[in-house]
């Protein structure tokens, strides 16, 4: 069918900074209701959808006033801001219907599951979104890592990057106008070219397992939907 999805499994990766809206730091309500509407909306033609949230719109505030902290203990700081996040991404989805479970890296029993990949992919086939909280449970790992492996775990069909831009650019697109936007990379020129779309480490473990990742802007209304179908504005990295 021409409105067949292309993607029967997907995890969305999204930054912290994409749930401020515009504010400076914290949660913006309806930002959160249109990201949760979105996600819906994909969930409603049988996509199975487990989530990454960064906690940059939590955590850049308390890293301005941390100098002091270890990277490790600045990491797991981090990590608990993501908790928070996904706990707000929970409330603004079942807001609107859909059936979700948080799932933590890190204990955190009063308010989440522990991971547990079997049971991740149970919900996820019950059709249940999954969150998953708190990165990898470990220190000098990004989000953007975990988002990789959480994919690579659930055997997703593709990695969704939600960003402030449509695409991949050779430079800032803000700073530059003239960076050249790219339709397609391959996962060593992404690499090679040091773009910093994800960190190293997340681009070679999404190579490893053959996840391509669709980097697209979470900011255009419809967005998700649209790349869930292979349309609109995206960059596409694959081999």
């Amino acid at each position: 069918m021409k409105d067949e999805p292309k993607y029967r499994r997907v995890l969305l990766k999204l930054s912290g900074e994409a749930l401020m809206g515009g504010r400076s730091f914290g949660l913006d309500p309806e930002t959160l209701e249109r990201i949760a509407t979105e996600v819906k909306s994909i969930h409603d033609i049988g996509i199975e959808v487990c989530l990454v949230v960064g906690g940059g719109n939590i955590f850049r505030g308390i890293q301005s006033a941390a100098h002091a902290i270890d990277r490790a203990t600045g990491d797991y700081m981090g990590m608990l801001a993501t908790v928070m996040n996904s706990l707000a991404i929970q409330g603004a989805l079942e807001q609107v219907g859909v059936d979700t479970r948080v799932q933590s890296a890190i204990p955190m029993s009063t308010v989440s599951e522990p991971y547990i990949r079997r049971r991740a992919v149970r919900h996820l086939e019950k059709g249940r979104v999954v969150i998953f909280a708190a990165g990898t449970g470990n220190p000098f790992f990004t989000t953007d890592t975990a988002a990789a492996l959480r994919a690579s775990e659930m055997n997703c069909d593709a990695l969704f990057k939600g960003t402030k831009v449509d695409g991949v650019y050779s430079d800032d697109p803000v700073a530059n106008p003239a960076a050249e936007r790219y339709e397609t990379l391959t996962f060593t020129e992404a690499l090679n070219q040091n773009l910093k779309i994800m960190d190293a480490t997340a681009i070679a473990l999404a190579r490893e397992n053959g996840i391509p990742i669709l980097v697209f802007s979470i900011q255009s209304p419809g967005s998700i939907a649209e790349v869930a179908h292979g349309r609109g504005a995206f960059t596409l990295i694959t081999e």
